[in-house]
């Protein structure tokens, strides 16, 4: 039987499960640190493929038609041929020209780097509000592309031009017509408008949730994709998330309460990883689920100490978190998978680099109580030390009192309460929602 062409193939059939990639990356400038397709091959695996051959190119500027130039755009063609491959994933973002160029000459499908991370999440979205945060990623990415993609711009009101009887369209729907990608286009148009709205009213629901928890101490997991925060957050709170050495495992926010010790607690939330040149669509679509980052206290950021790009990593989280407005939250950097580091100099690099970090290892523990003292002291920090009078009615401010600050001593004067305590300034805020009647009484 034969075997079907490329032109019998849809592009919208996208799917990466057990395909055949031929990787290729385009460098400008000069030679880059380790392996430049390590990442990107990471990524066609988590996709569902497999990887069986790479194609690195320098160049000055990129091609304006193809990206690559004619000579390399034919060694894909062959080196694809002599692999079976049966697509071409490229490290940089391609326009839709250079995509219908590129598939024209190697006669196979062609995906950029930012189709690929969207797949990817397409696959790992659970939750309602993970759909509709990738359906958005996605839509607004295709959105200026559909000129590119689309080829049949054919009219289909109209279409055939005739006049007379058992002309196409019949009586009504001649004339100049619509072309489908302007239907495509309004269609996408109303679809954007409409997740928009549904994830805007997700975004006002998680910042009145994150606000209502404003008597804890929030603290925010946040860093590269598969740098162990979701084993971090089960060794931490023994909240059972499902951890794997895969890119993307975590799309929703996980919450827990992480039990400091000596009668203190924080919030502690997980949150989705970040990545090298993370596609703009997805900060924008998971500015809900990343909520949590920008509201925190104090952010943890986990790092693969054991990753030869570690410091690139860092650099890619830092950036996205500019983008968020929470790079001046102050953070703990942790160095994780110490246990796991085979090149020493990329640790003595990392140390040096950045003095005040602690080296970690959620799998096996090591350190963890380092940890959670150091967020103790800082959590501590936050507190204020006060002297406070209160009716010995208001049983929900005592009992408050209690739960989330350190009661000191206290003795009762009459009808009253008197607390010496330290607290932090949002319980404080809170307390005061629960008791009008509390005054402050200067500490001698």
């Amino acid at each position: 039987m034969a075997k079907p062409s490329f032109a019998d193939q849809s592009r919208d059939d996208f799917s990466v499960v057990r395909e055949r990639a031929l990787l290729v990356g385009v460098l400008l400038g000069g030679d880059p640190i380790g392996d430049p397709l390590a990442e990107l091959s990471e990524l066609t695996e988590s996709a569902g493929a497999d990887v069986v051959d790479s194609v690195l190119q320098r160049r000055r500027s990129y091609d304006p038609a193809t990206c690559v130039g004619k000579g390399k755009l034919e060694e894909i063609r062959q080196r694809s041929d002599v692999h079976d491959a049966n697509v071409v994933i490229f490290d940089n973002d391609l326009s839709p020209t250079q995509i219908r160029e590129i598939e024209k000459a190697v006669q196979r499908k062609v995906i950029d780097r930012s189709e690929l991370i969207l797949d990817i999440f397409a696959s790992r979205a659970r939750t309602a509000e993970a759909r509709l945060q990738v359906e958005l990623a996605q839509l607004e990415y295709t959105a200026p592309r559909l000129r590119g993609m689309w080829t049949h711009l054919e009219r289909i009101a109209g279409a055939g031009g005739g006049g007379g009887a058992g002309a196409v369209g019949g009586i009504g729907t001649r004339g100049p017509g619509e072309r489908q990608i302007e239907i495509d286009r309004r269609l996408v148009g109303k679809r954007i408008a409409m997740l928009k709205e549904k994830l805007a009213a997700i975004d006002r629901r998680r910042t009145r949730e994150v606000l209502a928890r404003k008597e804890f101490f929030q603290v925010s997991l946040v860093g590269y994709t598969n740098a162990g925060k979701s084993t971090l957050m089960n060794t931490l709170t023994g909240a059972k998330a499902k951890a794997a050495d895969r890119l993307f495992m975590t799309l929703d926010t996980l919450t827990r309460k992480w039990e400091l010790g000596h009668g203190r607690a924080v919030l502690l939330s997980d949150t989705v990883g970040f990545i090298r040149d993370l596609p703009h669509h997805l900060v924008a679509s998971f500015k809900a689920t990343l909520e949590e980052a920008i509201h925190a206290d104090l952010l943890l950021h986990v790092v693969d100490a054991s990753s030869p790009d570690a410091l690139e990593q860092i650099n890619a989280v830092d950036t996205v978190l500019t983008e968020l407005g929470a790079d001046g939250k102050q953070t703990i950097l942790l160095l994780n998978k110490i246990d796991a580091v085979e090149d020493q100099s990329v640790l003595t690099v990392l140390r040096k680099q950045h003095l005040d970090a602690l080296e970690i290892s959620a799998a096996r523990g090591t350190n963890i109580d380092h940890l959670t003292e150091e967020v103790d002291a800082i959590m501590q920090g936050h507190m204020q030390r006060l002297r406070l009078s209160i009716p010995i009615a208001s049983g929900k401010a005592l009992n408050f009192l209690e739960r989330y600050a350190d009661v000191l001593s206290q003795e009762y004067v009459d009808t009253r309460v008197i607390v010496d305590v330290r607290i932090p300034p949002r319980a404080l805020e809170h307390l005061h929602t629960l008791a009008r009647d509390i005054q402050h009484i200067d500490v001698a």
